[in-house]
């Protein structure tokens, strides 16, 4: 079993393209003055495994009670990736990890690779 004593944040993947820009961007304000949170640069292009554009919502685990249900109601039809923040990025972004939405393919070729090397 995981010790979930050890997480110490989740992300929250807010994706958007095009034609829904606009929309992530009123959710972004609407979280912002809502909740502690972090949240970081807007990506109109893939980054990391992410396949489309994104930005990231950092949190701890004390507001995970509030800003999660809050984003299952708020998303305005947006797909969110939300993970636990642990040592393994592979396992963070699939057995760590919930969609509120569409689920899309992550690009995890490179997390997979070192995971499986660290075994």
């Amino acid at each position: 079993m995981v010790d979930t004593s050890r997480i110490d944040e989740f992300h929250a993947h807010v994706y958007y393209d095009k034609e829904t820009r606009r929309r992530a961007g009123r959710l972004r304000e609407a979280i912002s003055g809502r909740f502690e949170v972090e949240i970081g640069s807007w990506h109109d292009e893939p980054v990391g495994p992410h396949p489309q554009a994104m930005y990231l919502v950092t949190f701890g685990p004390d507001q995970f009670q509030h800003l999660v249900p809050w984003l299952m109601l708020n998303r305005d039809g947006l797909s969110i990736l939300v993970h636990a923040k642990s040592d393994d990025s592979y396992r963070d972004h699939t057995d760590f990890a919930m969609w509120l939405g569409k689920a899309l393919d992550l690009r995890l070729e490179r997390y997979k690779a070192k995971a499986q090397g660290a075994d």
